[in-house]
Order: structure tokens, then C-alpha cells, then sequence
């Protein structure tokens, strides 16, 4: 990774993409703009890991990240993925505790680095944005346990479905996803994720190419999501 080139104007636009910051205005905007710096991440490289001391957040500017925890048999289950204008690691500004999870760049990609103790700062002067950020982790909370839930009780058919859902909602029909990063969501095999994706191209509900899943009928997958397990 290394530095990048952003000015502040860039920096200002990618900050005011983020639902958290959306609503300050410019002069709120330029003063956060000159407390937060940018890195660059390859395909594959960790911005961090599990356990790891919290002490910055990120603002994704390009790319997508890959947020995963391991299960203690070993097992990566991935709890989410954030494209352009998303903001993670948000849990060290107001714990001093560990990451909870690793965050992995799945490609190229380019962050906005903001340190605890500047945002805290921050914060001081403008505490509807603190209110924002306690929203989001509400809602970040309720995601992840809902995933839980699921993964305990529902089908593999359903939970591919719900993801693909999800994953559509956020990022548009056009997914670039593989197959094993769905199975990885799923809490499932490659060869099973494989099986039931099979199954929805052939119901027309999706298509799929190397690395990228098109979403035809998300209502069809909705449906099938729905459906009561047993």
C-alpha cells in the first residue's frame, strides 16, 4: 500500500458519499477533509485483522472490502462487504476495545484513514454526526444478528437467496462476486453454492460468468428467502 493522491476538493467528495456525512455542509465538510488521510490497498492485502488495537476508522473511496470473522474450528464467515462511500471499522470511535472482525481488500482499493482520537474531536463540534454513527451501529448490530438467525435456521437455498438480495439492494443486479465468496456469506460448501445457483439459473432467476453473478428476477429470490423452512 502507499500514499495516494487525493486533494482535499477529492477527499470532500468521497466524504460527502457517506450517509453519516452526507449532511454537513462544505466548510464541515473541508475541516473533516483535513484530518483524515488516504492508503491504498492490493487485491488480497488486509487493511486489518481481528483483534488487531482499534484506533483509526475508514471511509471506503474505491474498491470493496471484505469484512470476515474465523470461527474457532478455523472457518472465514464473511459478514459483509462495503463498496464506495461505506465507512467500517467505525467501532473505535467509541470503544476502546479490538476489531471485531478482519477488513480485506477484494481489489484494488483506496480508503480515507480518520484516527480516533481527531474524530473524537470532531465529534465535539458537530454531535449530530455522532448520532448518525450510533445509528449505524444499531442497524449494523440487528444485520449481524439477523445472520446469525439465519444461518441457524434456514435453508442453504434460502440463505444464498437472502444474500443475493442483499447484495443486489446495496450494489445494483450487477454483482462481481464469485461463487465461493457467496458460499463464504452463506456459512456453505462451494460444490453446495454451486448446486443451488445451478438451480436458480435455470429458473431464469439469475445468470452468472466468471467472477460476476447478474441478478434477473430479485423478486424470485425474495420469495424464495421468505420461504418457511421445513
Amino acid at each position: 500500500m502507499g500514499a495516494g493522491q487525493l486533494d482535499k476538493i477529492g477527499k470532500t467528495k468521497i466524504l460527502k458519499r457517506s450517509s453519516i456525512f452526507s449532511s454537513l455542509d462544505e466548510s464541515e465538510l473541508a475541516e473533516l477533509s483535513e484530518i483524515v488521510s488516504e492508503k491504498k490497498f492490493r487485491q488480497g492485502d488486509h487493511v486489518f485483522w481481528e483483534g488487531d488495537r482499534a484506533g483509526y476508522f475508514y471511509v471506503l473511496a474505491a474498491g470493496r472490502i471484505k469484512i470476515s470473522k474465523l470461527s474457532p474450528s478455523g472457518r472465514e464467515f464473511v459478514m459483509a462487504f462495503f463498496g464506495p462511500g461505506d465507512i467500517f471499522g467505525e467501532v473505535a470511535v467509541f470503544e476502546d476495545k479490538p476489531y471485531p472482525a478482519s477488513a480485506q481488500a477484494t481489489e484494488s482499493t483506496t480508503v480515507l484513514v480518520v484516527s480516533k482520537d481527531s474524530f473524537t474531536k470532531f465529534l465535539s463540534r458537530y454531535p449530530a454526526v455522532a448520532l448518525k454513527i450510533i445509528n449505524m451501529l444499531g442497524s449494523r448490530l440487528r444485520d449481524a444478528m439477523g445472520r446469525l438467525r439465519d444461518l441457524a435456521g434456514e435453508r442453504v437455498e434460502q440463505r444464498i437467496a437472502g444474500i443475493l438480495v442483499m447484495l443486489s439492494s446495496k450494489f445494483g443486479p450487477e454483482l462481481p462476486f464469485t461463487r465461493q465468496e457467496i458460499a463464504d456469506m452463506a456459512g456453505t460448501t462451494i460444490e453446495t453454492t454451486i448446486r443451488v445457483m445451478t438451480r436458480f439459473k435455470e429458473n431464469s432467476i439469475i445468470k452468472s460468468a466468471r467472477g460476476r453473478i447478474t441478478v434477473l428476477d430479485k423478486n424470485g429470490l425474495s420469495a424464495i428467502s421468505e420461504r418457511p423452512s421445513g
